[in-house]
């Protein structure tokens, strides 16, 4: 397998399909390592801009364009979602994206073309309402990808499934026990023995107040009671 390795951050996901030609059934598989490139994260989660990422692509032409199919191994850093301490691990995604060609027909099919470009425009204008309106969310949901000339863009797809393969909730750990919720320490290094007094609720704190005062009042009739009994014994 031909491998080719760049450190351009512009162009690294960018490959020249001369050499696959247009020939339905004929294939091309390329292996990278490319720079990644910015905004690949979520909240807690993201794949470091520059970072090596390794990439392997298949590229395979058929009637109305460039199949491409391929596999990516990312690097990923970020902050755990139970303890907040700082995870790195790596994400490999599979991708599979048809990219049609520019001037929207393979070289020799025009008139296989122009039956298909009527027939999208019957299926557009069925897709309307009655007042005319597409719909907008069938349309994204049409959205093509296109080669440009003879160069074929991989970022879009490639973006789009590291992105979906991000973890929402990444963990430094699966059995990671979080924060204490009274003093925010790690769990997993405080130790099994590690635990706080029950706090009082202040909003019992008058009911405490008050119960405090009769225990005490309590405890002074008992002993009023006693020194009462002992006077009745001395005189009796």
């Amino acid at each position: 397998m031909p491998s080719t390795r760049t450190n351009a951050p512009r162009g690294a996901l960018v490959f020249d399909m001369r050499q696959l030609g247009r020939q339905a059934g004929t294939a091309l598989s390329r292996s990278r390592a490319v720079p990644a490139p910015a905004d690949l994260r979520l909240e807690l989660v993201s794949v470091p801009v520059g970072a090596e990422v390794s990439l392997d692509v298949r590229f395979e032409a058929v009637t109305e364009g460039v199949l491409a199919t391929g596999t990516a191994t990312a690097p990923l850093a970020g902050e755990c979602a139970r303890c907040l301490a700082p995870l790195a691990s790596t994400v490999t995604v599979s991708f599979q994206e048809l990219y049609l060609y520019s001037d929207g027909r393979p070289r020799g099919s025009r008139e296989i073309s122009d039956k298909h470009d009527k027939h999208d425009k019957r299926d557009k204008y069925d897709k309307r309402d009655k007042y005319g309106r597409h719909d907008e969310d069938e349309e994204r949901d049409d959205e093509e990808r296109y080669l440009d000339g003879d160069l074929l863009d991989l970022e879009p797809a490639f973006r789009d499934a590291v992105v979906l393969a991000l973890p929402m909730s990444p963990l430094c750990r699966d059995d990671c026990p979080g924060l204490c919720v009274e003093c925010g320490a790690p769990l997993a290094d405080a130790g099994p023995d590690h635990g706080h007094e029950d706090a009082a609720d202040p909003r019992w704190a008058g009911l405490k107040q008050f119960d405090d005062q009769a225990t005490e009042q309590d405890q002074a009739n008992r002993q009023q009671d006693r020194r009462a009994r002992a006077i009745d014994l001395q005189e009796g």
